[in-house]
């Protein structure tokens, strides 16, 4: 399996992580820091964030303890802006805004559920969203979703959408009827300020694959 690496250098690197391979360590599953490993210069890794499973894109791994250190304390401290690319079933009813929800997740059913009231476990969620096009698929109305997400809840995309009878292209834990290679959803872009040298870190993948191909405008 081919590691498209964006960046490197002796603290970090920056790397896209293909549907179906885990981001955190795993003995028995594919994960990127056992093929991250394999690369010059990585024989050290170290997870300071993670995407599910079934999502694409975009991920910033440590190559010291340090460096674990100062990007955990970034991410912590909203220092790293994640922004996503999502096709959603349907068209939201305002063409961007902001979504708040209260989440709960059960690890038993690996599943995150929207709830009323506050309680044990229960976490706010909130993200800002903006429809970027709309197209038409087997008489079903899809939206291209640009998202930034204010918090990093377990599944939160996933279930802030669902919970809104608009799921995720191919998500079929959470209720899409439409049929996708994967759960169409990338971690597009990501930003933050490098934790040693101050520099300025900018990265893009734009997805052109599944769901997202029937979107022919520019990101």
């Amino acid at each position: 399996m081919n590691t498209r690496v964006y960046y490197q250098d002796e603290h970090l690197a920056v790397v896209c992580k293909p549907y179906g391979v885990l981001s955190e360590e795993d003995d028995k599953k594919p994960n990127m820091p056992a093929l991250l490993r394999e690369l010059p210069g990585c024989e050290s890794i170290y997870p300071v964030h993670r995407l599910d499973r079934t999502t694409q894109g975009l991920m910033v791994y440590a190559k010291t303890e340090e460096a674990a250190r100062r990007l955990s304390r970034l991410i912590r401290d909203g220092g790293m802006e994640k922004i996503y690319l999502a096709v959603i079933e349907g068209v939201p009813r305002e063409p961007s805004g902001e979504l708040s929800d209260l989440l709960y997740f059960d690890r038993k059913k690996n599943k995150s559920y929207v709830v009323k009231r506050e309680r044990k476990g229960v976490k706010r969620a909130r993200l800002l969203y903006e429809t970027l096009g709309t197209a038409e698929h087997n008489e079903k109305a899809l939206s291209l979703l640009k998202i930034r997400l204010l918090t990093g809840r377990t599944h939160q995309i996933r279930v802030q959408f669902a919970s809104r009878k608009m799921p995720l292209v191919g998500d079929r834990r959470y209720g899409s009827s439409v049929m996708n290679d994967h759960i169409a959803l990338c971690s597009y872009q990501l930003r933050f300020i490098h934790p040693f040298s101050d520099d300025e870190m900018s990265f893009t993948y734009p997805p052109t694959d599944g769901a997202f191909a029937l979107f022919t405008i520019s990101y």
